[in-house]
């Protein structure tokens, strides 16, 4: 947790609390004027926020009365009561965060090796089962439809519905949930999309299981735990070729006809232009798999 995420929890989470130590009126029963109606929805709102934060960020074990006091101290800007100076302040929560950083990384890495265990046993079973076909990189997949049209090449852009969840079941993308097949290069995503597609036609649709290291790998992303197994459940729609691809590439000029006399020498000729360059390749793939660039 930064300090700024830190300092926010503190600001939002007095909503929570209450500060009886700061003179607060007694509760209001009932909402009269226009300025208690806002006031209201404002402190509920904050209130609101920080309990969906601190639950987020797995919670801060606080001592709040001393939080409460320093709150206080804070607000009313008396330094004669304060117990710890701004240089003292920061350094404290700068080691808090520093720790909590590391105590995730930690807790991240394990989780990552946990998912790399069981994803590897997974895959060792799953070969073996029927239909499922293994490639050399380590995807497996399983054809549920095969289709008869065009098989896509890498320089493609190519139309898919498909359904995403981690090994659990838990879903983290679907193209068919947005209402909308995604549409991107072939060579701009991850490398076991890239290879799965190249194997499927036109109206084929699989179910396939994308090792980590054909995905996010140890670190994951987002929503998408380091070292988990995607399964995907994947309809080819639709290939044209990328623009790039396409356009052909400029005739060269003819060099031009050089005239001689008997006086001069002869002018030396003029070397055809180079071919125009193609279009440089887009820096990253769309929203599709939505974080499977």
């Amino acid at each position: 947790m930064n300090l700024k995420l830190l300092l926010s929890v503190g600001l939002t989470s007095i909503f929570l609390f209450g500060c009886n130590e700061m003179g607060k009126p007694a509760a209001k029963t009932a909402l009269v004027t226009e300025k208690d109606n806002y006031s209201y929805a404002l402190g509920a709102s904050f209130g609101q926020q920080a309990r969906a934060l601190l639950i987020q960020r797995d919670s801060i074990d606080l001592d709040y009365a001393v939080f409460m006091q320093a709150f206080a101290e804070r607000f009313e800007q008396d330094s004669a009561k304060l117990l710890m100076s701004d240089s003292a302040l920061f350094a404290v929560l700068n080691d808090f965060s520093m720790k909590r950083q590391q105590e995730k990384l930690q807790k991240d890495s394990i989780a990552a090796e946990k998912n790399l265990q069981e994803q590897k046993a997974f895959l060792e079973k799953n070969k073996t089962e029927g239909g499922v076909i293994t490639t050399e990189s380590g995807l497996q997949y399983l054809v549920i439809i095969d289709g008869k049209g065009e098989l896509p090449k890498e320089t493609d852009i190519v139309s898919v519905h498909y359904t995403g969840t981690l090994l659990n079941g838990t879903e983290f993308d679907s193209s068919i949930k947005r209402g909308a097949p995604a549409e991107f290069p072939l060579n701009a995503v991850i490398p076991g999309w890239t290879e799965l597609l190249k194997l499927m036609k036109v109206g084929t649709k699989v179910k396939a299981w994308i090792p980590s290291d054909l995905a996010y790998g140890p670190r994951g992303r987002q929503v998408i735990p380091g070292n988990s197994l995607l399964v995907f459940e994947m309809e080819l729609l639709g290939v044209k070729a990328s623009e790039q691809a396409a356009a052909p590439a400029a005739a060269p000029a003819k060099p031009a006809t050089v005239k001689k006399t008997a006086a001069a020498k002869p002018a030396a000729a003029k070397p055809a232009p180079a071919a125009a360059a193609p279009a440089a390749a887009p820096a990253a793939a769309p929203a599709a798999p939505a974080a499977a660039q």
